[in-house]
C-alpha cells in the first residue's frame, strides 16, 4: 500500500493582498500527477484545507474540483481529510454524503454518543488497496476544548484522547492490521521558525503534545498537520509534518515543499520518502541584512527585468531607516518598474536606542517638555537625534497650540 500525506493547503490564502488561486491550481495539477506516476492507494490530508472558516466560492471550488478529478482518474484512490483550526469543522463535513460516494472521507467533528461519551469508532476508518483492507486509519481533526477527556491541561486531554481511540480500536480490530494516525497538533520537539509570526498566531499558545502518544508498537505512521515546515518529530522517522505547499510568510521562504510517500508492506513500515514540489512563486528578501535606502534601491537594480505574470517572486525590501523617510515607498516602486517582481512588502527597521526607559508618575509625566518627549521618541526609534530641521518646524507647532 502507498500512502501520500499533504496538509496545510491554506486555500484562498492572499499573500500581502496577491490572490494565489493560480499558485494554488499549480500545486493541485502537480499532486494529481504524483498520485497517478506515484500509483498511490491513499491521500491523507491532515488539516488547514482552507485558511478561513468561510472560504469564497472560488476557493471552494478549487477544492472541489481537485477531489473530483483525482478521484476520477484514479478510481481506487481513498482520500482521508481532518479539520485543522483554519477550518470550519461542520461546513467541511457538510458534503460528507456526496464525497463518501467518491471514497473520500472527511473528519471535522468529534462526536458524543447519548450518554455523553465520545464516539471513537466515528473516527476510525479502514484503508483498502484494491478493494481489499490493509490498515486502520484513527483521523483525528484539530481538538478544541469539550472534543477531549475533562484533564487539568489541554496537552494532556489530547493524548488521553489517543489514548483512547487506540484502545477501542484494538476491540474493532479483527485481524493484526498496522495503524495510520492523523492529528493536527503541535508535537513536542518540532521546530517553529522563530520569524515566523503566521505559525505562532496558527499554534495559538497551545500546548505541546507529546509524540510518545504516537508510540504503540502497530501504528506504523503518523500524519501531522498545524506545522508549515516538513520535519520529523524528535527524531521518529515515522511521526512527521508533511509542511505546508506555499510559504505562508517570508519566514517561510527556504522550507522545502512537497509530501511524504509511506509504503507498507505486509503489515509493517517499508519506507518512507518525499516527493519534493517546486511552487510556481518564489519568495526574495533583499538585502540579507537591513541596509540603508539608498543601498536598498541599488540591489533592485540588479533584479531581473521583464513582465509580471503570476510566477514572478514576491518581494520583500529590509529598509534600515535613521530618520523619517515619507518618499520611501515611492522610491521603491519607481525603482521596481519594469523588473519581474511583486512588491509585497518594505519593512522599516530602526537602529536601536541606547536609551533607558523608566516608569514614571503622572505628575513627572505634567511636567515633561514636549519637545524633550519628541525627541526621545525619535531617538529610540531611529537612534539618532532629530534633524534640526524638524526640531523647528515641531517647536513652531507646539508654540502655536499653546497660543
Amino acid at each position: 500500500m502507498k500512502i501520500l500525506h499533504t496538509a496545510d493547503w491554506h486555500i484562498g490564502q492572499y499573500f500581502f493582498g496577491y490572490d494565489r488561486k493560480e499558485e494554488h491550481t499549480f500545486f493541485f495539477d502537480w499532486l494529481k500527477r504524483a498520485i497517478k506516476e506515484q500509483q498511490a492507494d491513499v491521500l491523507l490530508v491532515a488539516g488547514d484545507i482552507f485558511d478561513s472558516p468561510n472560504p469564497s466560492a472560488e476557493s471552494q471550488k478549487i477544492y472541489y474540483r481537485f477531489l473530483r478529478e483525482a478521484t476520477t482518474d484514479n478510481p481506487n484512490l481513498q482520500i482521508v481529510i481532518i479539520a485543522g483550526n483554519h477550518d470550519s469543522s461542520g461546513r467541511l463535513e457538510a458534503t460528507n454524503p456526496l464525497l463518501e460516494d467518491m471514497n473520500v472521507h472527511v473528519r471535522g467533528l468529534v462526536r458524543k454518543k447519548e450518554d455523553g461519551e465520545i464516539d471513537c469508532q466515528q473516527l476510525f476508518i479502514p484503508l483498502s488497496k484494491d478493494g481489499e483492507m490493509k490498515a486502520w486509519c484513527i483521523a483525528v481533526p484539530y481538538l478544541r476544548q469539550g472534543d477531549y477527556p475533562n484533564t487539568e491541561s489541554y496537552s494532556k486531554g489530547v493524548g488521553a484522547l489517543y489514548d483512547q481511540l487506540h484502545s477501542e480500536l484494538q476491540q474493532v480490530k479483527e485481524k493484526d492490521f498496522p495503524v495510520v494516525v492523523m492529528g493536527h497538533l503541535q508535537a513536542t520537539g518540532s521546530e517553529v521558525s522563530e520569524n515566523d509570526r503566521s505559525e505562532r498566531t496558527i499554534i495559538g499558545g497551545l500546548e505541546c503534545i507529546s509524540p510518545e502518544v504516537f508510540d504503540k508498537k502497530d501504528i506504523v505512521y503518523t500524519a501531522l498537520g498545524h506545522l508549515h515546515k516538513a520535519q520529523r518529530v524528535s527524531g521518529r522517522e515515522n511521526v512527521r509534518y508533511a509542511g505546508s505547499p506555499l510559504p505562508m510568510s517570508f519566514a517561510e521562504k527556504n522550507y522545502k515543499q512537497g509530501t511524504d510517500l509511506i509504503e507498507i508492506e505486509n503489515g509493517q513500515l517499508k519506507k518512507i520518502g518525499r516527493l519534493d514540489f517546486e511552487p510556481l512563486a518564489s519568495l526574495i528578501s533583499l538585502p540579507k541584512e537591513p541596509k540603508p535606502l539608498a543601498e536598498v534601491l541599488e540591489e533592485i537594480k540588479a533584479l531581473p527585468d521583464g513582465e509580471i505574470t503570476k510566477s514572478s517572486p514576491y518581494l520583500e525590501l529590509k529598509v534600515l531607516l535613521t530618520e523619517p523617510e515619507p518618499s520611501m515607498r515611492n522610491q521603491i516602486e519607481d525603482a521596481l518598474l519594469g523588473k519581474a517582481v511583486r512588491l509585497a512588502s518594505a519593512v522599516p527597521f530602526r537602529v536601536k536606542s541606547d536609551r533607558e526607559s523608566k516608569i514614571i508618575t503622572y505628575e513627572e509625566l505634567k511636567t515633561i517638555n514636549p519637545m524633550e518627549m519628541a525627541d526621545d521618541v525619535f531617538a529610540s526609534r531611529y537612534g539618532s537625534e532629530m534633524p534640526d530641521k524638524m526640531k523647528s518646524l515641531l517647536q513652531t507647532v507646539i508654540h502655536e497650540i499653546n497660543i
